[in-house]
């Protein structure tokens, strides 16, 4: 059985989150997304977790159900800000735990060294290995995965959090890490240039503030497994046993170059070398980005390959699709009602991964060329930097206008996925 698996979620009590993300509208948008199974996210904070038990039950097999049966997997995210080696280190982990059993006990560790009720995502001042060492010493069966592992403020890798290698961060626990979330600004190929990755699962998932589709499940794992279990989950993390994974164009991350939003400048890791990484405009010093950490510490040139790799899906949102073709906002009414048609087909990722283009041309005529680009990964993008998400361009016209694209030469067109399409 094919699972489609979202593990890094925010419940409404999270900060910068939806007030209204509860489980009710999240299942009811992750079943039209087309996910299998979606993580719980919060499970620390004291309002959340009473949720979790009283809107979800334990189906025997380390999975809670809703009352229709739809699958969660208890999960939380928690942000560790600490001194080491005279450093500064700021690195979010995701964390999977078998029961709730195991939630109260890591609660109850944690309440030792803070609070867990001002924040869904809680701040401890624990280091990485000691926090490892910590879950593993409460149950063997807690997975702790370094959280969008690339971006600049609290990715183990970012530029900020520093740390260039994962033995590096977690030392001699990091035996007990088997995964890293690769983030929405970086996809398993870029991830295949780091040697010390190549006997990690690299995961995807949303880390979604919100329950719509077009936040929720855009980034995904594919699992297969007999019926979903939390072991099962466990094991095909640890062996590194995954299917693939669902990604955005990690153009479309709001790191994935270097750049200084207030001053609207946007690099190449090329140019900012060149700058020395200094803004041009206000002298300051740039965000590095995704891309340009990839590069410094990459070992291995980029399209190199490992053995086993596996298969990943490169793909934008369905909504994103059709608000640059209708140029309409994401949330606009327009953009729901050519969604609601397609959803008539099947689930979204369906939509945008099997259902034949002569079916979609069929209901929504305009949008099939876009659809078809998305799906063979073709879309051009203006890439996100310094928390701006990336801007698909579907238009040949808008590309030339874009006063950023002239500024390039062919070269870092072509590595910015800027080529030629009708």
């Amino acid at each position: 059985m094919r699972i489609i698996a979202d593990l890094h979620m925010h419940g409404k009590y999270s900060r910068a989150t939806s007030k209204n993300l509860v489980f009710e509208n999240i299942e009811k948008y992750a079943r039209l997304k087309g996910l299998s199974l979606v993580g719980t996210g919060d499970f620390t904070h004291p309002k959340w977790r009473e949720e979790i038990g009283t809107k979800l039950s334990d189906d025997g097999k380390g999975i809670y159900r809703t009352k229709t049966g739809f699958p969660f997997l208890l999960q939380t995210e928690i942000s560790l800000i600490y001194k080491w080696n005279g450093k500064g280190r700021r690195v979010h982990t995701i964390v999977l735990a078998p029961s709730l059993d195991v939630v109260d006990q890591i609660t109850e560790a944690l309440l030792k060294r803070g609070r867990v009720d001002y924040d869904g995502r809680p701040i401890f001042g624990i280091p990485c290995t000691e926090f490892v060492e910590m879950m593993h010493s409460i149950s063997p069966d807690i997975e702790v995965i370094p959280a969008h592992a690339w971006t600049p403020w609290f990715g183990v890798f970012g530029s900020e959090s520093g740390f260039d290698s994962l033995k590096e961060c977690f030392e001699e626990q990091v035996k007990h890490v088997h995964a890293i979330e690769t983030g929405i600004s970086s996809t398993p190929a870029m991830n295949w240039r780091i040697k010390e990755l190549d006997d990690y699962a690299l995961v995807s998932f949303s880390d979604s503030h919100s329950y719509w589709p077009w936040r929720m499940g855009r980034e995904a794992t594919l699992f297969e497994m007999k019926e979903i279990t939390y072991k099962a989950v466990l094991q095909s993390i640890r062996n590194n046993d995954i299917i693939g994974t669902i990604e955005t164009d990690p153009a479309y991350g709001k790191y994935h170059l270097d750049g200084h939003r207030a001053c609207d400048v946007r690099l190449l890791p090329s140019q900012s070398k060149e700058l020395k990484k200094i803004c041009p405009k206000c002298k300051k010093g740039l965000t590095i980005g995704v891309l340009h950490r990839i590069e410094e510490l990459a070992e291995r040139e980029e399209g190199y390959k490992p053995k086993n790799t596996k298969q990943f899906y490169t793909l934008l949102p369905l909504h994103e699709v059709i608000a640059n073709v209708v140029d309409k906002g994401l949330a606009t009414r327009a953009v729901q009602e050519q969604a609601d048609a397609l959803l008539t087909l099947g689930s979204e990722l369906d939509v945008l991964l099997h259902i034949s283009l002569e079916s979609i041309e069929k209901v929504a005529p305009k949008l099939v060329r876009a659809i078809a680009l998305n799906r063979a990964g073709n879309v051009p993008m203006l890439p996100g930097y310094d928390g701006e998400y990336g801007i698909p361009i579907f238009s040949e016209d808008k590309t030339r206008k874009d006063n950023y694209l002239t500024k390039l030469t062919g070269k870092e067109k072509v590595q910015l996925g800027f080529t030629d399409f009708s």
